[in-house]
């Protein structure tokens, strides 16, 4: 592992990770441009804007594009999420976003991590729990719900936006649920990336009284395997504060910081 230097993990995964565009792109999501900007319509519960870099924009030119994506989505009615990760340029593009009235939600920290020695932990999980893969809209309400209990928010987003996935795609995506009898205590889910060496990590709430009892490692664990099955050698995953210094005791490196910036008409 002496290759997995913070340095050279971050410009392979700007080079392979981004812009974050879904592939394939579900029925009734948008891929629209607008200069170096991606602009993801319908995927989730509002728009999504992504970019590898912003190709020198400076100044003027960038208050323009940022002002184009707030007229656009003011018009439609609906939230966006501007993805800013902490190395991108121009260093003053998250106080040029602030002005425009997008407003920074939770920091989180982008990690990388070999599949290999992941794939070959063997799950430890608490007595009566299982991991199960579910497809199905009951078990995609019922990880929206376990979701809501850990959040207090609305979560629905997750059901529609998961099965239109899965429907594009089914070998793109694995839902895993942590269960323990009929109550999902976690869920995880894992995108095996196409043209890329990667698959990414997502979800992994846990309800409160099932934590630090080994349920997140071992859905990290599973889903390692899904991916070292599929070829893959390295999970990236975007880390909460809860869940980062687990991922480096596992052996991921953290390669920068991301923060969603979201503007709500």
């Amino acid at each position: 592992m002496t290759d997995l230097d913070a340095s050279t993990l971050r410009d392979t995964y700007d080079r392979q990770l981004r812009p974050e565009i879904p592939d394939p792109v579900p029925a009734g999501v948008t891929v629209e441009h607008d200069g170096p900007l991606v602009r993801i319509l319908g995927l989730d519960h509002g728009g999504f804007l992504t970019y590898r870099t912003l190709d020198g924009l400076v100044g003027d030119d960038l208050d323009a594009l940022i002002a184009r994506q707030v007229e656009l989505f003011r018009q439609r009615g609906e939230s966006v999420e501007w993805k800013h990760n902490t190395h991108d340029e121009p260093a003053d593009l998250p106080d040029r976003l602030r002005a425009a009235g997008f407003v920074p939600e939770d920091r989180e920290t982008v990690l990388i991590g070999p599949v290999a020695p992941l794939a070959g932990a063997v799950p430890v999980l608490p007595e009566g729990v299982r991991l199960r893969e579910v497809t199905g809209l009951v078990d995609l309400e019922r990880i929206a719900a376990m979701e809501e209990e850990v959040w207090r928010s609305d979560r629905s987003h997750l059901v529609t936006g998961l099965a239109r996935e899965i429907e594009a795609d089914p070998q793109s995506i694995t839902v895993v649920v942590a269960e323990a009898g009929e109550t999902v205590v976690s869920a995880g889910w894992v995108r095996y990336l196409n043209g890329t060496g990667f698959a990414s990590l997502w979800g992994g709430s846990t309800l409160e009284q099932w934590r630090r009892r080994g349920v997140y490692r071992a859905l990290v664990a599973y889903r390692a395997r899904l991916a070292d099955q599929r070829g893959k050698t390295l999970l990236q995953v975007d880390a909460s504060e809860d869940s980062r210094p687990i991922l480096e005791r596992l052996g991921f490196v953290p390669v920068t910081t991301t923060t969603p910036y979201v503007y709500t008409p």
